[in-house]
């Protein structure tokens, strides 16, 4: 059975930057394509960057676009999601999806 394990959330001032990590095991990711998703209380989840299967294009929301940037190291079989400028509406609970299986989460918390 495979598994995804978020790595490299916590609390950040408004303004600086996290790098999350979406490690696969018993999956090749590059196979795939992964979707990373937020979550914060009370609102509905959503989807901030995909990176496609094999050619490794990437899809970005525009309350994300050019803030956040999704890759992948195929020799780690890690994704990654890079995220600048981080302001407090981009605090929640962050997910990588491959298909219908998901990491843990991870938190990432913004303070003003």
């Amino acid at each position: 059975q495979g598994q995804l394990v978020e790595s490299g959330g916590g609390l950040v001032q408004s303004g600086g930057s996290l790098r999350l990590s979406c490690a696969g095991s018993g999956f090749p990711l590059d196979y795939y394509a992964i979707v990373w998703f937020r979550q914060a209380p009370g609102k509905e989840r959503e989807g901030v960057a995909c990176i496609t299967a094999l050619d490794g294009n990437t899809v970005y929301p525009g309350s994300v676009k050019g803030r956040f940037t999704t890759s992948r190291d195929n020799a780690k079989n890690t994704v990654y999601l890079q995220m600048n400028n981080l302001n407090p509406e981009d605090t929640a609970a962050y997910y990588c999806r491959l298909n219908n299986h998901w990491g843990q989460g991870i938190q990432v918390t913004v303070s003003s």
